[in-house]
């Protein structure tokens, strides 16, 4: 390679330095050059966080790799990469397992050519202290032999480690401008965090570090499993109070009976089985986070008892008359339209604003395509760890199923989908190997794996609306019309399924907690 080529492959990062670049087109900038100096068939930045190491931006690997995180003490190639501080190269016939096996995205290949058969890479250093490595993988035996190979990538890592530098002071400025001047360290946030890169996601993550500077009360809402705790947790590691108790109650598995000490706390004798005095969920959250998931299943009474603590702080105890102050800021979590339940007269409309100060819309699957396979990488790499795999890798055709699905349990449901693939894949592969040892390759998931109904997988179209001469006039009004349908469709399931809740709450798609708490809504008895 000549000086003239180093230099052509070079010269553009050293100029985009002082550009205003986005931070993911600053490093997928990198990589190329990388690439282009070296021939390499996968390149990827991995940024170190605690003891798992977290794909910063990759070039030449499967998508999926995106959204996995490598744990130190699985990988032994990553974790010699750390300890030796400087580039390095791992010969071909090394018996350590490769983290990247069966994750090169080159076409033609069958998945036995698909391991990595040589690699090298380096620690990138920002203020003397390692941030993360950059690494180079070929599929190709002795690819990367030349010893010059191994002193350009060490003399690469300097530009490396100012170009990333760089994107992560960009990324803080942009915090400022937001803002949000709170950092949190790698142990506030939490293992499993929000993953995704698509525009609505890059929105969300902007709205929480907005919104998290700031003490306002937050109100989460979007649909069945789609991570709203997450949001929430989100939030509070990125607020000044993240260094105080978080902490969660689930409104709707709370009896009306006791809603009142639980989020209050009681003193002793205030009512049978009260031995002790007790603290409740607004004092345990003293100077942090209170959030109340399933909020739209507050009763009334509950929620004219919650406004005053909302509005000032100020609580009693069941069965005291002595008041509390209370430093805490609310986070409430949805999946119903409150709106529509104040119009409805099921909650009260002071109640509904006093939570709806800041809303945080968490987007469903179906609008972040470009998310659904980092997602599975994320849980593909989970079930690895947790099976002990060498490897779990998408077919083609997997992918293109998982991209056409129409998610309409979303995260939740890919999390799901990807946990039972595995299992069945492993049953087979073990079925047709006859020997526990093809555990330890790379396990390959197929379409078949993730759905046994081939047309499972298919886009489901969006309803087309039916003519509106079609529709009669109805009786009632708009909503009590609802409510009827509501309750002929929740009856008529029953009844198909014999009274079954969970089979009835499978045929109409939503969990068999919200259908019972539909149901009790709408007078209905399982017959």
């Amino acid at each position: 390679m000549t000086t003239s080529h180093i230099l052509n492959a070079v010269s553009p990062l050293i100029a985009d330095l002082a550009q205003d670049l986005s931070e993911r087109e600053r490093l997928r900038r990198l990589l190329a050059a990388l690439r282009n100096l070296l021939p390499a068939d996968a390149v990827a930045l991995l940024k170190l966080e605690g003891e798992w190491l977290h794909p910063m931006a990759i070039d030449g690997l499967m998508p999926d790799t995106l959204g996995r995180r490598f744990r130190l003490a699985e990988h032994p190639r990553f974790a010699q990469l750390l300890a030796a501080g400087q580039a390095m190269r791992f010969e071909p016939d090394s018996p350590l397992p490769d983290p990247y096996d069966g994750l090169v995205a080159h076409k033609g290949q069958t998945i036995t050519e698909l391991h990595v058969h040589d690699c090298m890479g380096c620690v990138l250093q920002l203020g003397g202290m390692p941030w993360g490595l950059l690494t180079l993988d070929a599929l190709e035996p002795g690819r990367f032999a030349d010893p010059a190979a191994l002193a350009m990538l060490q003399a690469f890592s300097n530009l490396a480690a100012a170009t990333v530098a760089t994107a992560e002071r960009v990324h803080q400025l942009s915090q400022l401008a937001r803002g949000s001047s709170h950092t949190t360290s790698t142990a506030a946030v939490p293992e499993r965090g929000l993953q995704g890169s698509s525009p609505a996601m890059r929105q969300l993550q902007k709205d929480i570090a907005l919104v998290a500077a700031s003490d306002l009360s937050v109100l989460i809402t979007g649909e069945t499993g789609t991570g709203k705790e997450l949001v929430a947790q989100a939030v509070h590691a990125q607020s000044a109070r993240a260094g105080k108790p978080m902490v969660s109650i689930n409104c709707a598995a709370l009896p009306d009976n006791l809603v009142e000490s639980e989020l209050f706390g009681h003193v002793r004798g205030a009512f049978t089985g009260a031995l002790t005095e007790r603290s409740g969920k607004f004092e345990q959250a003293q100077q942090g986070t209170l959030f109340l998931d399933e909020v739209g299943e507050l009763s009334l009474p509950v929620q004219a008892k919650l406004l005053r603590v909302l509005q000032s702080g100020q609580l009693q105890r069941l069965g005291s008359d002595r008041e509390h102050h209370v430093d805490v800021r609310v986070i409430a979590a949805t999946n119903r339209d409150l709106a529509a339940e104040v119009s409805a007269g099921r909650m009260r409309a002071d109640f509904y604003h006093r939570l709806n100060v800041y809303p945080l819309n968490v987007p469903p699957l179906r609008e972040r395509d470009s998310d659904v396979l980092q997602l599975a990488g994320y849980f593909l790499e989970e079930n690895r760890s947790r099976l002990k795999l060498g490897g779990l890798r998408l077919e083609a055709a997997a992918q293109a199923a998982l991209l056409n699905h129409r998610w309409a349990g979303n995260v939740r449901e890919l999390e799901h989908l990807i946990s039972r693939a595995v299992l069945k894949a492993l049953s087979r592969n073990d079925g047709s190997s006859g020997r526990a040892s093809s555990r330890l390759r790379i396990v390959t998931l197929g379409v078949a794996d993730l759905w046994d109904q081939p047309e499972a997988i298919v886009a489901t179209p969006a309803p087309q609306p039916p003519a509106t001469q079609s529709l009669p006039a109805p009786e009632l009004g708009l909503r009590d019309a609802v409510t009827t349908y509501e309750r002929e469709l929740v009856n008529a399931s029953l009844a198909r399924h014999h009274g079954s809740w969970a089979a009835a709450a499978r045929e109409l798609q939503i969990d068999r907690a919200n259908l019972q708490r539909l149901a009790k809504r709408l007078d209905i008895v399982k017959p």
